[in-house]
């Protein structure tokens, strides 16, 4: 398998790892690591509502949920770079030039998409 393998500082997420078409999604051979985050995410939720049910002091739940919101947002960072990685990669495989570039430019948008969503 040809990958390239970047890790995020601070994270078990690797930043890129280029699968040139051999699994169906870019994060595919990642999946794992992604699930075990998105697990510790969800520990951090229901720990978040266990402080709202025990009256915690707003200002300590507030420094959860951003914690919380920072996780979530490096797993989508490093999903978007895995759709790069791999899709936008993959669509400029493709042998004959106008569909090449037709499909690039819709990965683009799909990428581009995706950020502008993130970034509201």
């Amino acid at each position: 398998m040809n990958t390239a393998d970047l890790n995020y500082p601070g994270s078990d997420l690797p930043a890129l790892e280029v699968d040139l078409g051999l699994t169906k999604h870019g994060y595919t051979g990642n999946k794992d690591a992604y699930l075990r985050r998105l697990k510790r995410i969800e520990g951090q939720v229901r720990g978040i509502a266990r402080m709202v049910e025990e009256d915690k002091y707003c200002i300590d739940i507030l420094t959860q949920v951003a914690a919380a919101t920072k996780a979530l947002h490096a797993v989508s960072l490093g999903l978007v770079e895995e759709h790069i990685g791999h899709c936008v990669v993959g669509a400029a495989s493709e042998p004959d030039p106008q569909a090449r570039a037709e499909q690039i430019d819709a990965k683009v948008k799909e990428a581009t998409d995706a950020i502008g969503r993130l970034l509201r």
